[in-house]
């Protein structure tokens, strides 16, 4: 007989509530084993590959690609026994278990609660969530035909809901169709598959025309994942934070002539060696000597609390958006180890494949906007942080230098902190330093 198990999405960790699915690596009636990678999804922080916790065959898939999940939601159903050897498990006498069924998680456990959610369409508004039965861990049933269930969707503006089943949902978006535009054939007003390929042939009648001004030169995206909690950060971080943003112009040509030299030596060969390395480098030495813009403001204690150590963020913009992973105590590297740690954060930052616990717990943050040939910028701290370091193009320019006017190596930095933490002396004396070490790598050892 065969025996049904739900796999709920997981707590992927930091108290994130929900995820989407990216991608499936398995389909219905494919055999799968303990720890196989079987989907691909996004959270607020990073794209994370879930592996099955159980063998046996995949029997449905309760999620699509695209679809926004929340956590202790059923994605998929597995039959653990397709082979019907194993001993039938006796069902749950009542529903008392499988409403206070705990869910498992990558941190621990937690309640099974909330539903799946879909990407609202253009002018729709969300629908009042329904709550759905929490599902027991274990469903032992007698296979039968069950009519595959008419997707719920957001009710637009106006009332109207497209009715449709969840791969013609997917085919219509494939092809551009916009549902809510149809008549459906099937029953009860159903959309069908039929319906969409003639929409796509330009046969289908529309149910209704919504005028809306330059509609073909505009698109809309959604505002989730990544981008979303990259939004509400810096909303936080602004209208929280009293931020002061100070500017400095240095000649950085023995920083890049010593990178030169380097980059021949012995020890650094095969080290991807960037000017951002060395200005990681000067961030750690200087705040040593001035430890306000490596502390973080606690209003809730009503405190400052100093850290004696740097978790260096590094802003990476990513094709899923913008994430600060952190190099852990990066004031206990060498230049040759920051290197190294510096190109495997942003390798796998561009890959997606970024944790969400490197992207927690930083105290000060670069970002790198002179690989984009700006010059500088306004940074915004990072959430929990006191200051952030924006590190500029690095250009020719003309320098005075011993009363000679000479092409030079030159750089624009601008910080950005917290007055709350740091005040202006501290600031400028901060900067101050990271620019003496650019400009002259030796003063380092003067510190």
């Amino acid at each position: 007989m065969p025996q049904y198990k739900q796999f709920p999405l997981p707590d992927v960790g930091e108290g994130l509530v929900e995820a989407e699915i990216l991608t499936w690596h398995v389909q219905p009636g494919d055999e799968v084993t303990v720890n196989q990678i079987i989907v691909e999804i996004e959270t607020a922080k990073a794209a994370v590959e879930l592996p099955c916790p159980f063998s046996g065959k995949v029997s449905k898939l309760l999620a699509e690609p695209g679809q926004t999940v929340d956590v202790g939601v059923p994605i998929i159903e597995i039959d653990t026994d397709p082979d019907g050897t194993a001993a039938p498990e006796q069902p749950a006498v009542n529903g008392a278990a499988a409403t206070e069924e705990r869910v498992p998680n990558l941190v621990g456990y937690g309640a099974k609660t909330g539903g799946a959610k879909r990407r609202a369409r253009r002018g729709a508004v969300e629908a009042p969530p329904v709550a759905a039965p929490a599902p027991a861990a274990v469903a032992v049933r007698e296979p039968e035909p069950v009519p595959e269930p008419v997707a719920a969707v957001a009710v637009p503006a106006g009332g109207y809901v497209p009715l449709a089943k969840p791969p013609v949902r997917k085919l219509a978006k494939d092809l551009g169709i916009d549902l809510a535009a149809l008549a459906g054939s099937g029953p009860g007003g159903v959309i069908t598959r039929g319906d969409v390929e003639q929409a796509a042939n330009g046969a289908a009648a529309p149910v209704q025309a919504v005028a809306v001004p330059s509609g073909s030169r505009e698109r809309r995206v959604p505002i989730k994942g990544v981008r979303k909690a990259t939004a509400q950060a810096m909303v936080d971080s602004a209208f929280t934070a009293p931020h002061v943003t100070e500017f400095l112009t240095i000649d950085v040509t023995p920083m890049m002539e010593l990178r030169a030299r380097l980059k021949d030596a012995p020890e650094f060969r095969g080290v991807k060696l960037t000017p951002l390395v060395f200005a990681a480098k000067a961030v750690c030495l200087a705040a040593k000597r001035t430890p306000d813009v490596n502390a973080t403001w606690d209003g809730a204690s009503n405190e400052i609390v100093y850290k004696d150590y740097v978790h260096l963020g590094i802003a990476a913009a990513t094709p899923r958006g913008l994430i600060v992973p952190k190099i852990r105590d990066a004031d206990a590297m060498s230049l040759r180890e920051l290197a190294v740690a510096l190109e495997e954060l942003t390798s796998v930052a561009r890959e997606g494949k970024t944790p969400p616990a490197d992207m927690v717990g930083g105290t000060i943050t670069i970002t790198n906007v002179g690989v984009f040939g700006v010059d500088t910028g306004t940074p915004i701290i990072n959430p929990g942080e006191s200051a952030i370091l924006a590190f500029g193009a690095i250009r020719d320019m003309p320098w005075v230098v011993g009363g000679q006017v000479v092409p030079r190596k030159v750089l624009q930095l601008a910080l950005s902190f917290d007055h709350r933490v740091v005040d202006g002396q501290q600031g400028s004396q901060f900067l101050a330093d990271v620019g003496a070490l650019l400009a002259d790598p030796a003063v380092a050892i003067t510190y």
